[in-house]
């Protein structure tokens, strides 16, 4: 990666959306126009929206390096259909795009609004500290955020989001789902690679060595109560999520990122989560950081050609999760 890259996120994510804007009935999602002139997609809130929508949103949010497809899987024979996703620019499209590390909050009395922002618009921003670490720039004129809601943010928010993208507000697209639709847990559930990459960040594992990657993830199913299906989106990775990367670097460090990855390695492991986050009640940092994982996780050492595992699937907290 350099300072000038030859790939803008922001730019192959504007292609992506206009074919989601052109197929809007097909997808069940509404398309319309802010207050100031942004382009609004609903994919789950008054619009129906659908799994289909869902995983063109996670494309969209990997900053269009990334290939997201639903296929059926034997590991979770009660959970057949597995969100695979693959990335050859995995630092990229999962920590400078994909991941959810932008806090958007208006605490207007009357109207308070809190969300946590994704997709490639961070790459304009780089707003969070997490950029401190990525070299990764992006310039476009146009830039798309996809947000966990259930309702459009205010035209604060949105003004402030163009502001920090240096881009005007009609040259912004914001697509927002709520969890609990089928868009919204079929691209939460798309992030199983990142959630890997964002782990072996946070051990000191550096991104730019993880040149390769791929993921998979049984998709859950919806649930009407947030809590609940916040909890079965992120069990669907937790308890059988399954991530292989491709590193480079000594063996011994890829040995160390293999054991220490897996969801199995936090404190907090055992339970479902949506049981875990009402003890706590509702408070996140109260939860071990550690344990937003895949499962299982294989590492190669592309100088040794050694692979190492660690992990496994646990069937019986996956189906307590999702029943």
């Amino acid at each position: 990666m350099t300072t000038v890259p030859a790939l803008s996120v922001n730019e192959r994510s504007a292609t992506l959306v206009a074919r989601m804007v052109g197929n809007a009935q097909e997808l069940r999602i509404g398309v319309s126009r802010g207050e100031l002139g942004e382009t609004l997609i609903d994919a789950g809130s008054k619009n129906p929206g659908s799994i289909a929508a869902g995983i063109r949103i996670a494309e969209i949010c990997m900053g269009g390096l990334g290939q997201v497809e639903l296929l059926p899987s034997l590991a979770t024979p009660r959970w057949p259909w597995s969100v695979i996703v693959r990335s050859s620019n995995p630092a990229i499209a999962c920590l400078a795009s994909q991941y959810a590390g932008w806090r958007l909050a208006d605490e207007t009395p009357e109207k308070s609004f809190f969300a946590l922002g994704s997709g490639p618009a961070r790459a304009l921003a780089r707003r969070e500290p997490l950029f401190e670490d990525l070299r990764y720039i992006d310039k476009a004129a146009c830039g798309t955020l996809v947000i966990e809601s259930g309702l459009p943010p205010p035209t604060k928010i949105v003004a402030t989001v163009a502001q920090h993208c240096r881009i005007k507000p009609e040259n912004l697209t914001i697509i927002f789902a709520p969890t609990q639709s089928l868009a919204g847990c079929t691209q939460i559930v798309a992030r199983v690679l990142e959630v890997a990459l964002h782990k072996a960040h946070e051990l000191g594992f550096s991104p730019e060595r993880i040149i390769d990657g791929m993921g998979a993830a049984p998709l859950c199913p919806p649930h009407p109560d947030f809590i609940t299906a916040m909890g079965r989106t992120n069990d669907a990775i937790i308890f059988a999520g399954q991530v292989q990367l491709y590193v480079t670097g000594p063996a011994n460090e890829a040995r160390v990122l293999a054991e220490k990855l897996p969801s199995k390695a936090s404190r907090d492991y055992g339970r479902p989560f949506s049981e875990m986050f009402r003890q706590v009640k509702g408070d996140f940092y109260a939860i071990d950081p550690m344990l937003f994982s895949p499962a299982k996780i294989t590492v190669i050492a592309l100088e040794t050609g050694e692979t190492f595992q660690s992990g496994e699937i646990d069937l019986e907290l996956l189906n307590a999760s999702f029943t």
